[in-house]
């Protein structure tokens, strides 16, 4: 199967409910339309891709190799620029536009994004390793336990030990989008997925379930018919006041 792509920016998780009373934890992801930057085909570059480029940023804040990169494309400066592989590169065009609707609901999706970091961490937090005794004439707490054995006389490498923890390129797998909203540019997907609140994250096509699409599911809404009437008569209304006004 094809794949797809496309890069958003996470706002946060909230919750929906179907209409057959069931809560779905999502997560928004807020998906500006993506602006195709370059595509790299298998005689120049060796292999099938197209890059996009998400989130416009001020001139001063790009230098000049940036700019006319992207000026082959006729875009505006972008903050991020991501490869998306596996996609039929004879249905994008140089600076074509890719908005949210690129998805549908009920596809799966795989969404790659940095990790949030949790700094210097030891063994109990960074392995989920267990601590001893806490009692006074254990010595052992919260250490790292015995290194290794005395033959080799040093410690082989992979050993769990205190260190860096998080801010690394994670992927949750098969996750499913609930909802797309074309109005908004957002994109709401069940679960969680990595990152802190406003960083990037690329959407692609699942790859382990490339084919299934489940049932769309029906949520919800809150706008009253009450909502509906306001919004209707409140162009005629402005219309009256200004007619009454000249």
């Amino acid at each position: 199967m094809e794949r797809k792509g496309i890069l958003g920016r996470k706002l946060g998780m909230t919750q929906v409910f179907s209409k057959d009373g069931k809560l779905i934890p999502v997560t928004v992801v807020e998906v500006e339309p993506n602006v195709v930057t370059q595509i790299k085909t298998m005689e120049n570059d060796g292999y099938e891709a197209i890059q996009l480029g998400f989130d416009t940023k001020r001139e001063k804040l790009s230098n000049k190799a940036e700019k006319g990169h992207l000026a082959k494309a006729n875009t505006a400066p972008k903050r991020f620029l991501r490869e998306i592989r596996g996609v039929d590169i004879s249905k994008y065009e140089l600076g074509q536009e890719i908005n949210c609707q690129v998805f549908e609901e009920g596809e799966m999706v795989d969404v790659t994004g940095i990790s949030k970091g949790k700094g210097f961490q030891g063994v109990i937090k960074r392995y989920n390793q267990s601590r001893g005794p806490m009692g006074h004439g254990s010595q052992y707490h919260r250490g790292v336990g015995s290194l290794g054995t005395m033959r080799p006389m040093r410690v082989f490498k992979g050993k769990k030990l205190p260190g860096h923890m998080g801010h690394i390129t994670v992927t949750m797998q098969n996750l499913e989008v609930v909802s797309v909203m074309p109005e908004e540019n957002v994109i709401l997907i069940k679960g969680n997925v990595p990152g802190a609140k406003k960083s990037l994250v690329i959407i692609k096509s699942a790859v382990k379930k490339p084919n299934v699409k489940k049932e769309k599911v029906e949520l919800v809404s809150y706008e009253t018919n009450e909502t509906k009437a306001l919004e209707q008569t409140a162009p005629e209304v402005n219309e009256a006041s200004q007619e009454t006004a000249e």
